[in-house]
């Protein structure tokens, strides 16, 4: 009898121990891709790769939809009840790191050394989040248009100049072969003003916020060189080379199907431009005077503050990195592919593929949103100064009254900590 309980004590021990070996810790995870089934079948891919790679962790998503994400977040912040993991819109990170949402990832760095800069989530010298991909903006055109205006192909090395990008539009204009010259996407609103217009204002010499000090608008947002953007700006709807007001559906189809000479988008939208056409030319975006320049820096992954278990929602994210889940998000959704390794196992951005030239662009003129927590509230500021001026408003007014509102909520937040 002693010896069956020594038996049964030592198959129960090691049942226990076996159980213990085998326990895996859930970590949660948000993501604002609900509604996309691409998108999600990707990330889940990942998820299940990930539980049955290793014994430590497994990882439950739940998804949002993207518009209602980020108030997600911060009413769970609030409410003491976010996950492990989080992704987080690039420009939105510093204001999510500094309100406490956040915390650095547990990363080797190295692992992202070869990353399009875009795609890293840099706050106060430390790695908050990283992408698996970024986005990217061009003049679309079409090779016959610009035979037929007799224009120029710009190219990175030789964009056009501001007086021949003006000189493209007026032609187009002339031609009377189109609605509107060109299509600014107007139909969109919110982040799309900051990520899509802000970038003219920076090629002119201006920026949404004094990137020198993070402590104020003053003189970039309101001085002459954004000035001079925002008197452009208006022109080009007083002008009649673009609509302040744009129908949603001539955002979606108008340029495919002829309304506009030029549209300025970006490469998620291209597949759809290439089956339209055969002779599609993305070109880069013009320089006004101080580089051409275009938006960067799209959804990233990072760790909750309040995560219990940050070691291992970062070694879900490193997971993340490898280039095969990268080509799958690029295939699957788009966009661009977060390194060239990743880039050359795509269908669209290997070298020679028809999207390639993103790649080109995302690393040439990309320039990262204002790095500050201030940058949510300054970007609704600015989207609402150019629609003001699109609209008729006074230049030099609005702008002041722009850099007012943006240095209050600075000055009220004690300068982000700046």
């Amino acid at each position: 009898m002693k010896s069956l309980s020594l038996l049964a004590a030592s198959l129960a021990f090691a049942s226990a121990m076996s159980s213990a070996a085998f326990a895996q810790t859930t970590l949660t995870m948000w993501y604002h891709g609900a509604g996309n089934e691409v998108e999600s079948n990707i990330i889940n891919q990942i998820i299940s790769d990930f539980n049955a790679s290793q014994s430590d962790w497994v990882v439950e998503i739940e998804s949002f939809p993207q518009a209602a994400y980020n108030d997600s977040v911060v009413a769970g912040a609030l409410a003491g009840n976010l996950p492990d993991i989080l992704d987080v819109d690039g420009p939105v990170m510093p204001n999510w790191a500094w309100s406490g949402y956040m915390q650095p990832l547990q990363i080797d760095e190295a692992k992202i050394a070869n990353y399009l800069p875009g795609t890293k989530g840099v706050w106060n010298g430390e790695l908050y989040s990283i992408g698996l991909w970024d986005a990217a903006i061009s003049l679309v055109t079409r090779q016959s248009y610009l035979d037929e205006l007799g224009l120029r192909v710009p190219t990175l090395e030789q964009p056009w100049t501001g007086e021949e990008f003006m000189d493209a539009l007026a032609k187009a204009k002339a031609s009377g072969k189109f609605d509107h010259a060109l299509d600014l996407g107007t139909a969109w609103t919110g982040e799309w003003y900051p990520y899509a217009f802000s970038p003219f204002l920076q090629s002119f010499g201006g920026d949404i916020i004094d990137r020198s000090t993070y402590t104020t608008a003053e003189g970039v947002l309101n001085g002459e060189a954004a000035v001079e953007f925002g008197t452009w700006w208006q022109g080009l709807f007083t002008e009649g080379y673009a609509q302040a007001t744009q129908d949603p559906a001539d955002r979606d189809n108008g340029f495919n199907s002829g309304k506009y000479a030029f549209s300025w988008n970006g490469n998620w939208a291209a597949l759809g431009t290439l089956d339209a056409y055969e002779d599609v030319l993305f070109l880069p975006a013009p320089d006004f005077g101080n580089g051409p320049k275009i938006g960067a820096a799209s959804w990233q992954f990072g760790v909750a503050a309040t995560s219990e278990h940050p070691d291992g929602a970062s070694a879900f994210i490193e997971f993340a990195l490898q280039d095969k889940y990268l080509a799958d998000f690029s295939n699957g959704i788009g966009l661009i592919p977060a390194t060239a390794s990743a880039a050359a196992l795509t269908e669209n951005y290997e070298e020679g593929g028809p999207l390639a030239v993103f790649f080109g662009l995302s690393e040439a003129q990309a320039l990262v949103r204002p790095v500050t927590p201030g940058y949510v509230v300054a970007a609704k500021v600015f989207e609402k100064a150019l629609a003001d001026i699109a609209n008729g408003a006074d230049v030099q007014d609005t702008l002041d009254s722009a850099v007012d509102e943006i240095d209050a909520d600075i000055s009220k937040n004690d300068n982000y900590g700046f």
